[in-house]
């Protein structure tokens, strides 16, 4: 997280709801009850396959879901593309016309529903990236070779004994098939092996949680194999707060597959909730279509229609979860709240200037520790 403020802003959820409660959250709209992302930045967004082999950009990681606020989604996303401008060293304008655009694209969800809405070009080539990838690369991504075995060193850490023993009586090689085949990456006629498993060191957001890598080998009637990656990770508590009357799965893992479900389907039917060591842990198929977007390798000048393009994925995610009257009521409590000097409304745009200027305090105090860490 010390790289850049951007960086910062993304690893550090936490900040974010904390800022949000010392805040004036009076001052941000309450709209309908509904899933929420929770954690609703750039790089929780990326095309994701679904099971009938279509590549769509979705929101990609539910961790922090909830039944909430769906402002919060905004100023989350907002939030995440001005620091993106700002680490950038883009000129203010640049961040001004961004957060505009996140709004209109965000609020076309509520007037219109083409079938298809069209990708701005940075996002259509990394669509083309994602269609074009095959299962050799995204071994060859995690493990930077296609043997079935997973290689240990800074990234992956072997397994104690009894962390193989309760993997092996999580996951008995007699249902190993029948998983599979629940999570699509295998049909009847093919058998399927764990081939390996290995403790995943893998990102900020997974310190100190439980996270494996497993590997499984496929093979078909004719004898050909093919190998699949597993991520099973614990399900975190939420940091986001929740409608107060909302009924959620009080198990971490089953309330994060179900928002998956609800949020971003594609996704959801491709992970399992579990229970590993008495931790809620959830088990997700990696397909090599899976991407996320680095807003840092975006082209500058395409930072507005990348704005309004996301605001849409998050719109279509909120607006069919509601009825015809919550979509009229929150569309016009959006339109309401526009500013005669931007486009943007002043609530959005307050909250977003407030939540950065917290942010790159915390990223400076941040850096100060790591580097007195370092020191030490």
């Amino acid at each position: 997280m010390a790289r850049s403020a951007h960086a910062y802003v993304r690893g550090n959820t936490e900040r974010f709801y904390e800022w949000l409660n010392a805040s004036k959250p009076e001052l941000i709209p309450v709209g309908p009850s509904i899933w929420i992302c929770g954690d609703c930045h750039v790089g929780n967004l990326g095309p994701v396959i679904d099971g009938e082999g279509r590549t769509t950009v979705v929101i990609r990681d539910l961790d922090q879901a909830v039944i909430g606020n769906p402002a919060h989604d905004l100023i989350r996303l907002g939030l995440s593309l001005a620091s993106a401008c700002r680490s950038a060293n883009l000129p203010g304008a640049v961040s001004v016309r961004v957060v505009d655009a996140l709004l209109d694209g965000y609020a076309r969800a509520f007037t219109s529903r083409p079938a298809r809405v069209t990708a701005p070009g940075a996002i259509e080539t990394l669509l083309k990236q994602a269609i074009g990838r095959t299962w050799k690369q995204l071994v060859r991504d995690h493990l930077c070779h296609t043997k079935p075995r997973i290689p240990l060193g800074k990234r992956f850490w072997a397994l104690s004994r009894r962390e193989q023993r309760v993997i092996a009586d999580l996951l008995p090689e007699t249902e190993m098939a029948t998983l599979a085949e629940q999570l699509g990456i295998a049909t009847k006629e093919e058998s399927v092996t764990l081939a390996d498993a290995a403790y995943w060191v893998k990102g900020c957001s997974s310190l100190g949680r439980p996270r494996y890598a497993l590997l499984l080998a496929i093979k078909g009637p004719t004898g050909r194999s093919r190998l699949a990656m597993l991520d099973l990770k614990e399900a975190p508590p939420a940091a986001a707060p929740r409608h107060d009357k909302a009924t959620m799965p009080r198990d971490n893992a089953e309330r994060v597959v179900t928002a998956a479900r609800v949020l971003s389907t594609a996704l959801g039917n491709r992970m399992l909730a579990l229970r590993l060591l008495d931790r809620p842990m959830v088990l997700r198929e990696l397909a090599p279509q899976d991407l996320k977007i680095e807003p840092d390798c975006l082209p500058p000048g395409a930072m507005d229609q990348v704005a309004a393009y996301l605001g849409r994925v998050v719109g279509d995610a909120h607006v069919r979860q509601m009825s015809a009257k919550d979509r009229e009521d929150w569309h016009r409590t959006l339109r309401q709240s526009r500013s005669k000097v931007v486009d943007a409304p002043s609530w959005l745009w307050q909250a977003i200037v407030e939540a950065l200027a917290s942010h790159e305090r915390g990223y400076l105090q941040h850096c100060r520790r790591h580097i007195a860490l370092i020191d030490a």
